[in-house]
């Protein structure tokens, strides 16, 4: 499979290092972590503000290597960067209206990470309602319905997205009704993702080609996250605290979504050195043992941006 960034040994080498030392700091096996790491060089092809065409764009391949990036894993809430630039292409295209409501929804599902707020924007996405279960003919045209966010994201090119899923709503308690037959009896048609999908995903956003340049932008802008002034309260998370942005150096410009439950801990960023030099870093980490531990992510970025300055 040829990705979207072109692997280089010299990266490849320093992950392997990277990883090698969180999994014995932090008694992780091998099968606990996947991780997607990209830099960008001279001349830098992201947040150019739209200077590149699509075509041309994707025509730049950044250096890159990978841990484990093409495994299928549950992504928690970092689902919902496929659900944005789902709902910023259908007010493109003229497929769903646009609206204040709608606005409100995609910004509390980015920045707040609201499952709320993502259940509204999955029935705009798809013309679908939760509700109780229903007679099999209508059940299967529901099921048709609500796969429309696959079909669109497999009808683009991109060889990192071969069996993922992404058709579910993010639950507190879990699905009920028509939402828990559709999951599946053991859960088999749950959300899936890779760290090589999600970090092509955001390389177009921050590229500036997700959808159109000023989308992009808008869909970046939800994205930037700052450092909290209070740390969250216990049980909380605020997609900064024990994520991959507490570990990157002060004075970087980071743009981010967190995914968590009580099994996984996952984040992924698009982040611009204070030096400039651009980063991408996508992490997923799957352990109920692991999952609620604050200092695996920030080591990992601490590590890697390291590494990045060394290189």
């Amino acid at each position: 499979m040829t990705t979207f960034f072109a692997p280089d040994p010299d990266l490849q080498t320093a992950l392997e290092r990277v990883l090698e030392q969180v999994r014995a700091e932090f008694a992780l096996t091998p099968t606990q972590i996947a991780v997607t790491w990209v830099v960008y060089d001279r001349p830098y092809i992201t947040n150019t503000g739209g200077a590149l065409s699509a075509d041309d764009f994707w025509q730049h391949r950044p250096r890159g290597a990978s841990y484990r990036g093409v495994e299928l894993i549950y992504p928690a809430s970092v689902v919902k960067l496929f659900y944005l630039v789902a709902a910023h292409e259908w007010v493109e295209q003229g497929m769903i209206p646009p609206s204040a409501e709608l606005d409100r929804a995609l910004k509390d599902m980015i920045m707040d990470s609201s499952n709320d707020a993502t259940s509204l924007v999955v029935d705009m996405l798809s013309g679908t309602t939760s509700g109780p279960e229903l007679p099999p003919g209508p059940f299967e045209t529901w099921c048709y319905q609500r796969n429309i966010i696959n079909r669109f994201f497999q009808s683009l090119p991109w060889p990192e997205l071969v069996g993922v899923n992404m058709n579910q709503k993010p639950w507190g308690d879990g699905p009920y009704g028509r939402e828990r037959a559709f999951v599946g009896e053991h859960y088999e048609h749950r959300n899936r993702l890779t760290t090589d999908a999600v970090a092509r995903l955001i390389h177009s956003i921050a590229g500036g080609v997700a959808v159109s340049a000023a989308r992009s932008q808008t869909m970046l802008s939800l994205m930037a996250r700052h450092q909290p002034t209070t740390p969250p309260e216990p049980g909380e998370e605020d997609q900064f605290t024990g994520f991959l942005g507490e570990g990157l150096p002060q004075g970087t410009q980071l743009y981010s979504k967190a995914g968590y439950t009580s099994k996984v801990r996952h984040d992924a960023a698009y982040f611009e050195l204070s030096s400039g030099e651009p980063g991408l870093l996508v992490a997923f980490t799957e352990s109920s043992r692991h999952s609620k531990n604050r200092q695996i992510l920030p080591r990992l970025a601490d590590l890697i941006v390291q590494h990045m300055v060394s290189l």
